[in-house]
């Protein structure tokens, strides 16, 4: 049984990238933990939208919400992947979005944080804040430095995270841009898909 957190920012394109990743791996299964963490709020909280969470949530409610949605995902039996953010951009700073008992209670094999170009992601949050794909989110609209800021501070959550629990940790960065639709997405679930292989094949 293999269990990888995967994050990047929002907006970066992470649910295509999980969404071909289940093509290329049968069998897997990918949780979102914001989706076990709003479902607790809105019968804890009154939480209507997701989107509100970050914002309108102390930060005791929400590591009491985190701890919950981490013991529910670890019930879970199988190949796992746990779709995340490793850092939560919220109007008084940084919010560690895996703080180390909710790491303790999934013992992911691994952490592996999506990288993106910036400018990629930035049109990605026009899509989804114009509902292109279907699916209409609230996105911010920062400057690219803002972008990269988050990015970096991601990556140093997901590792101190990975630190605490001795689990490996790798970074897949797409920064050159696409000479094709979904390109990076396409080479992102080829190169998770692999990091699943390889972990199955470590405990076989």
């Amino acid at each position: 049984m293999v269990r990888v957190v995967v994050v990047a920012v929002p907006g970066a394109g992470k649910s295509t990238v999980l969404k071909k990743l289940v093509e290329k791996v049968p069998g897997l299964k990918v949780v979102n933990f914001g989706d076990y963490m709003f479902e607790e709020a809105k019968k804890s909280l009154g939480i209507s939208d997701r989107d509100e969470m970050r914002k309108k949530i102390k930060p005791t409610d929400y590591k009491s919400l985190q701890e919950k949605a981490a013991e529910e995902i670890a019930k879970i039996e199988g190949d796992l992947i746990i779709d995340t953010h490793a850092a939560i951009k919220t109007p008084f700073g940084y919010y560690p979005g895996l703080p180390s008992r909710v790491v303790e209670i999934l013992r992911p094999d691994a952490i592996a944080v999506l990288e993106f170009r910036p400018e990629d992601i930035l049109q990605r949050r026009l899509k989804d804040l114009k509902g292109e794909e279907g699916v209409k989110r609230t996105r911010e609209i920062e400057a690219a430095e803002e972008v990269q800021e988050h990015q970096e501070i991601g990556k140093e959550f997901a590792i101190a995270a990975a630190n605490h629990i001795c689990c490996y940790f790798t970074t897949l960065k797409f920064l050159e841009p696409q000479k094709y639709p979904y390109q990076h997405a396409e080479e992102a679930a080829a190169a998770l898909a692999d990091l699943i292989k390889k972990l199955k094949g470590e405990q076989s």
